[in-house]
């Protein structure tokens, strides 16, 4: 398998991974929702960050311990889990301290977080703190590094395929809500797709917290 040949192959295979609705769009799409584009992609590019810190790690065998070792597995999968509970929760609470509103909490938040920073931190930190985007880049990133190529170098040529993939597609989830500004900006709507993703980001939590080592 030539270079080429393993960064179309894989582009095809993260694509269709891309598309699949994860813990990851959800989070960027509440920043979208709740702080607008600029907080949306800040928290896309910590998402990409994270992304590409498993394929450098993949590469150089790093990532193997989630797979070999059940307790460092189980620090991550358990860590990745609370803190995903804990943005749901947060999240929960904070719509229902609104008592009727987003606004005044969304602004209140957002100065809390030191703005675009923590909205890039919390992207990396929930992409890094789930396991199981390790094990698949250990998984899959094999397969696609000829011999010939060096690992670290084409493990983070892949993981940068998959990063320009996830960006294009988290640009038409964000300026698809740009697009809705209007009908999103209603309270009755924002609160009601807040309590979703809320809602998303606490299942997700509780299903990686009860999920099994691969």
């Amino acid at each position: 398998m030539s270079v080429w040949m393993g960064l179309i192959s894989f582009a095809a295979v993260a694509g269709l991974l891309t598309l699949i609705p994860g813990v990851d769009t959800a989070l960027v799409l509440r920043a979208a929702i709740v702080r607008g584009s600029r907080h949306a992609f800040a928290t896309a590019l910590g998402v990409g960050t994270g992304v590409l810190v498993w394929g450098a790690a993949a590469a150089c065998g790093l990532s193997v311990l989630l797979t070999t070792s059940h307790l460092a597995y189980t620090v991550l999968r358990i860590a990745g889990a609370v803190y995903l509970v804990w943005l749901g929760v947060k999240t929960l609470v904070t719509l229902w301290r609104g008592r009727g509103s987003t606004t005044d909490a969304d602004h209140a938040e957002g100065d809390a977080s030191g703005g675009l920073l923590r909205a890039w931190a919390r992207g990396a930190a929930t992409n890094l703190l789930n396991p199981k985007i390790g094990v698949f880049y250990i998984a899959m990133l094999p397969q696609f590094i000829p011999p010939e190529a060096p690992h670290l170098a084409m493990g983070v040529a892949l993981a940068v395929v998959h990063d320009v993939e996830g960006m294009l597609w988290f640009s038409v989830l964000i300026f698809g809500v740009q697009f809705t500004r209007t009908w999103i900006a209603r309270p009755s709507v924002k609160r009601a797709m807040e309590a979703m993703t809320g809602s998303v980001l606490l299942a997700f939590g509780v299903k990686l917290a009860l999920s099994e080592t691969p």
